[in-house]
């Protein structure tokens, strides 16, 4: 049975937010590699080959867990924050892009969460990670975004990132809510996950929003971003390409009121 450290944390910041993490003397934190802000003396990295699930399996355990890893997109090792001091510790971790920092304490919504794959930030250690296709057809050829997920395991703490504001909900039985393909964190897995088309060609043509969308059907707790990184980047690439016409005149007139 895997054994979970417990962890004491605190989020600062408004819309780029960080997680400090205290751990106790031998506690240890898990993290995505390049996560990391700052830790304390005392703390020692150590990067593991997998998925962050205690290694009991040995060789072939770890070099499975490190095949899910690659196939969501993520790399193949993790790192471990161990506070080796016999005093309190902190390890901090900063999100990748503006959004808010979502705690998840696994053992109050039954020891398991299906997230987006990059949602995952840090948690205790022993939390596992592995891959949650989707059984329907329509997700696997069209969910984009939501078509490979993250299943996380275990009974300790989770910290999640999620671009923009956070809407969190409990759907009841039956009740369904559409959703942007991007714009899904996570969910339980009492949920369903099914991805549809928008059903109309020309509001799919023209509308703006896509091809598809996802219906998340109750019962279950899911938590929202306004923000998905993929919306950001596409506004950016939008703006870099405009960016010389626009600049003709904006630029120029910014030159001159700056004196330049």
């Amino acid at each position: 049975m895997t054994q979970m450290h417990e962890i004491e944390y605190q989020i600062h910041g408004d819309d780029m937010q960080y997680v400090e993490v205290e751990l106790d003397p031998q506690e240890a934190a898990l993290a995505e590699a390049g996560s990391m802000m700052y830790m304390e003396d005392g703390i020692e990295m150590e990067t593991i080959f997998g998925d962050g699930s205690q290694q009991q399996s040995g060789f072939l355990g770890a070099l499975a867990g490190a095949g899910k890893r690659l196939v969501t997109g993520e790399s193949l090792f993790m790192t471990v924050f161990w506070n080796r001091s016999q005093a309190k510790k902190k390890v901090a971790f900063g999100g990748p892009h503006p959004g808010r920092i979502i705690p998840v304490n696994l053992s109050e919504i039954g020891g398991e969460l299906i997230a987006q794959k990059d949602a995952f930030l840090a948690g205790a250690k022993g939390v596992s990670l592995s891959i949650a296709f989707r059984r329907k057809i329509g997700v696997g050829l069209f969910g984009g975004e939501g078509f490979i997920l993250q299943r996380l395991q275990g009974d300790g703490m989770a910290l999640l990132h999620a671009g923009g504001a956070i809407h969190e909900r409990t759907l009841a039985a039956g009740e369904v809510i559409k959703v942007d393909t991007g714009c899904v964190v996570a969910f339980q897995p009492t949920v369903e996950y099914d991805v549809q088309f928008v059903g109309k060609i020309k509001s799919a043509m023209f509308g703006g929003e896509g091809l598809f969308f996802v219906t998340l059907k109750g019962p279950g707790r899911i938590w929202l971003q306004s923000l998905p990184l993929s919306r950001l980047a596409d506004r950016i690439i939008s703006s870099s390409k405009t960016g010389k016409e626009d600049g003709s005149v904006l630029g120029g007139l910014g030159r001159v009121l700056g004196g330049d």
